[in-house]
């Protein structure tokens, strides 16, 4: 099997439900635990991974400073576009292997290896979504599959899970699946029609989602 050597982490949102902490810095240097979310993102993932990129926007040279002193390899100034405008507008479009991707905002452990394991068994598809069991409160998009194939996601039809927001990924398949969207939905939609959105077996361990000052208030306090 061969390793997943890239990953991305998605950090260029305003996080306007942060406010006013995100007035004076970009939501992924929120303070956790005396570090950053970012940092802690970036710390559990570089003894699993060789080549770490971040998307920033929103006080992106603030953000990227901070990211570049954690040591990642490559940042992307996504300002003002889509959460999936970097696929197909950066130097990612033309990487012809999986890469890892999570947002800022989760906090999360995960087993890489296995990870791993489950996107080659079903044939690298162009992307595997991870899922997670729904939470009260955290809204999401149920995932509804048939054998890890996705038939349909959808936010309001419920199902046993929902997309987590990590997933692998393979960006010059996508380039080459689908038409240019800066929205990841609609990538998910274009590869659901061509059977190429798969759903893995495993979840997460401990995974939670910062969206309030409440939420990581209460996740500071664990």
């Amino acid at each position: 099997m061969k390793k997943i050597r890239h990953a991305l982490i998605m950090a260029a949102g305003r996080g306007t439900r942060m406010l006013p902490l995100t007035n004076v810095i970009p939501k992924p240097m929120a303070p956790y635990k005396g570090s950053t979310l970012i940092a802690e993102g970036i710390k559990k993932v570089t003894p699993a991974i060789d080549y770490l990129h971040i998307t920033v926007g929103y006080k992106g040279a603030v953000l990227a400073q901070h990211v570049i002193e954690q040591g990642v390899h490559s940042v992307f100034n996504t300002e003002g576009k889509g959460n999936a405008w970097w696929i197909y507008n950066t130097m990612m479009a033309h990487l012809n292997e999986p890469v890892f991707v999570l947002t800022a905002d989760n906090i999360t452990e995960l087993d890489f290896d296995l990870l791993s394991e489950e996107y080659h068994k079903y044939n690298e598809p162009a992307c595997m979504v991870v899922p997670v069991l729904p939470i009260e409160g955290l809204e999401g998009d149920y995932i509804h599959h048939t054998n890890n194939c996705v038939y349909e996601l959808n936010r309001q039809k419920k199902a046993k899970t929902y997309c987590s927001g990590i997933q692998m990924l393979n960006p010059y398949k996508i380039n080459q699946l689908t038409e240019k969207t800066a929205d990841f939905y609609a990538v998910w939609q274009q590869l659901i029609a061509q059977q190429q959105l798969y759903c893995s077996d495993s979840y997460p361990k401990n995974w939670f989602t910062v969206d309030t000052i409440e939420q990581l208030n209460a996740l500071n306090q664990k």
